[in-house]
C-alpha cells in the first residue's frame, strides 16, 4: 500500500509589477494556513517519505512553513521544474518516475491537484469526497492511498482517505 499527498500551495499575493508569476510569495495567512497545516498533518501521522515540490517561489514557501511544524528531520525533498505550468499528466508522470517511496507529498498548483484528486480515487471517505467536491482551496491537502506502489498508480485506482484543510 502506498500513499500520495497532494497539496496545493497556501495562499499568495499578486504578483507586483516587474515580478513573475513564478516569483510570487505568500501572503500572512498563506504563512499560518501552511504552519497550521504542517500541525495538523502531524497530529493525523500524515508524514511523507518523500517530497516532490513545484519550485515556484509559493509552493517553495509552502513547503518550508508547513515542515517547520511537521517534521524533526526532512525527508528528501526535490525541486521538480515540470511541476511548474504544466498538466496533471506531468503531475502524474512526476509521481511515477520519482524515487520509491511509500507516501509522497506533491506540493504543486491548481488545477492540477484539483484534476488529480478527482481523476485518482474511485472510491473514499465521504467527508473527504464532500470536501473536495466544493473545490480544491489554497493549503488544501489531498491523502489517496493506493493498493500498489506508487509507481503504478492510475487513475480511478485509489482511495480518498482524508481531505484536510488548515481551518479545519
Amino acid at each position: 500500500m502506498s500513499r500520495l499527498f497532494l497539496l496545493r500551495h497556501a495562499k499568495a499575493g499578486w504578483a507586483a509589477p516587474g515580478t513573475s508569476d513564478f516569483d510570487r510569495t505568500l501572503t500572512q495567512s498563506g504563512q499560518s494556513d501552511a504552519k497550521a497545516l504542517g500541525t495538523r498533518m502531524r497530529s493525523t501521522g500524515f508524514i511523507p517519505d518523500l517530497i516532490l515540490c513545484s519550485p515556484a517561489r509559493r509552493a517553495v514557501e509552502t513547503l518550508e512553513f508547513v515542515a517547520s511544524t511537521l517534521f524533526d528531520s526532512p525527508p528528501k525533498t526535490e525541486l521538480v521544474p515540470e511541476l511548474y505550468n504544466s498538466d496533471a499528466t506531468d503531475y502524474l508522470h512526476a509521481v511515477r518516475e520519482a524515487p520509491m517511496a511509500e507516501t509522497l507529498l506533491l506540493v504543486g498548483h491548481n488545477p492540477m491537484m484539483e484534476d488529480l484528486a478527482f481523476e485518482l480515487p474511485s472510491a473514499g471517505d465521504q467527508q473527504a469526497m464532500r470536501g473536495t467536491a466544493s473545490g480544491f482551496p489554497t493549503c488544501g491537502l489531498a491523502v489517496i492511498s493506493f493498493p500498489g506502489p506508487l509507481a503504478d498508480i492510475r487513475r480511478n485506482g485509489g482511495r480518498l482517505e482524508a481531505f484536510l484543510k488548515p481551518d479545519l
